[in-house]
């Protein structure tokens, strides 16, 4: 049985399907306003690790992750850019599902758009309101009533009364309650706006997420997921409007991927250490920085540095190795007791770094076995594949791994010319002229090659 922490009770709990065999499960996705960083990256890696997983142990899945196209965010930048929001969501989605589809990233069932969901939008607000759980305010802005929820802060630990104490923020007047927050802004000059019940306006962050969620999955569904960072204030708030509006449970278990940290410091633009995904990937393989995504436990800190993106690369090209000139026989069949040790290591809250030791530990023993052509290699092969796949990983073939075709878009050397360098100095070994052939290994050297020489020949892969 699968175990997941629940961020909501702090305990490690079994999945229990509200329907058997079915899950249905809300991501929150990425406000399109700018490219996707590392900490992106997590997110979409991490539940489509779970998403893959759940499927492959005979769960029916129903994934739904969001796009928030309106925001406060979103309009600055097009207005500091002088473009159209739609020509600037449109554009950052494309780049988003760029770098999704480069980490392996399979799409979700369902991806809504806030911008496509208004009417389900007011009518939670609506609902909201006849249940007094929300206001009108003295500027029209509607807000939601943080008193009126007995629960709320139970997600994040939060006391209402040090977090009143503590607010920082002006105090808007508008408001009964430094505390409640915004649900439908009412229409300033020069922004998108949409007709309601209290005016020309736009709905608040938080409120996109519950409508859209209840919307695909229904009041009650089994997982809601996202970064630690959503926690507070956006998770607690998405609770407290959507029971408050629906009556209902809203979701069972919330998980919460950790934070992102660069050389152990939190990574942020002010310090000059902010990463996107399309700066990683000119310098490292797409599989390698979902590698290293994996090889840290989901609810752990994970550390982006370059000494760990490179120890990532070693441990997969160890993989690929071992299955360098291997064939695929599915005739075999596959090692049932090693399946099982993977199906228990990630039914204990999806521990990828034991599942990836495994892979590890049939790697090793698929190299202690020189003759790749007997049933116990190939059954190990087609072992290390499959369980591979579930994680989103071994998919590539191995010599196009090792040789870095990837890279060769990414300013790396061509295949071509590393090919036609190794065979210009096979001729001049077949010739005797060592003081050439060596001249050329250097030349490769320097390109960051490795040369393997065989009876077969010469195999070479990328450092």
């Amino acid at each position: 049985m699968v175990a997941i922490y629940n961020s909501f009770t702090k305990l490690k709990e079994p999945l229990k399907p509200i329907e058997p065999k079915k899950i249905r499960m809300y991501v929150c996705g990425m406000t399109v306003y700018d490219f996707c960083h590392i900490g992106h990256a997590r997110v979409m890696v991490v539940f489509d690790m779970v998403a893959r997983y759940l499927r492959s142990i005979g769960f029916d899945l129903l994934y739904v992750r969001n796009i928030t196209d309106i925001d406060d965010k979103i309009i600055d930048r097009a207005n500091s850019n002088n473009e159209s929001i739609t020509d600037l969501t449109k554009r950052y989605i494309e780049s988003m599902n760029k770098d999704a589809d480069a980490l392996g990233v399979l799409p979700p069932d369902i991806e809504p758009k806030a911008t496509e969901h208004m009417k389900e939008i007011i009518e939670m607000i609506s609902t909201l309101i006849k249940r007094k759980h929300a206001y009108l305010g003295e500027n029209s802005d509607v807000y939601f009533d943080v008193s009126s929820f007995d629960a709320y802060g139970k997600l994040s630990g939060k006391n209402i009364e040090e977090l009143r104490v503590g607010e920082r923020v002006e105090v808007q007047k508008e408001k009964n309650d430094p505390l409640d927050f915004v649900l439908w802004k009412a229409a300033k000059k020069g922004e998108p706006s949409w007709p309601s019940p209290w005016g020309d306006g736009r709905p608040g962050w938080h409120i996109e997420c519950s409508a859209m969620s209840t919307h695909c999955l229904g009041n009650h569904f089994d997982i809601h997921g996202g970064g630690q960072d959503l926690q507070f204030p956006h998770h607690e708030n998405e609770i407290a409007q959507s029971v408050c509006s629906t009556g209902e449970g809203f979701a069972n278990i919330w998980m919460h991927n950790g934070f992102v940290r660069v050389d152990e410091e939190k990574m942020s633009k002010s310090l000059g250490n902010f990463f996107t995904i399309k700066e990683v990937l000119k310098k490292y393989q797409p599989e390698v920085v979902r590698f290293f995504i994996l090889s840290s436990h989901y609810r752990s800190p994970l550390n982006y540095s370059i000494d760990n993106l490179d120890e990532a690369k070693s441990a997969l090209t160890r993989l690929y190795t071992a299955l360098r000139d291997t064939e695929d026989d599915s005739s075999v069949g596959i090692d049932e007791s090693y399946i099982t040790k993977f199906n228990s290591y990630m039914d204990d809250d999806f521990n990828t770094p034991r599942a990836i030791s495994l892979l590890h530990e049939i790697a090793k023993k698929l190299n202690r076995n020189e003759d790749k052509s007997i049933a116990e290699v190939k059954r190990l092969v087609l072992t290390l594949k499959r369980i591979g796949s579930i994680l989103g990983l071994l998919e590539s073939v191995p010599q196009h791994f090792l040789q870095g075709k990837e890279n060769e878009s990414r300013g790396s050397a061509g295949t071509d010319h590393i090919n036609d360098l190794i065979r210009q100095r096979n001729i001049a070994r077949d010739e005797k002229n060592f003081a050439r052939a060596d001249e050329i290994r250097k030349q490769l050297t320097e390109l960051d090659i490795s040369l393997e020489d065989t009876e077969d020949g010469t195999d070479w892969r990328r450092n």
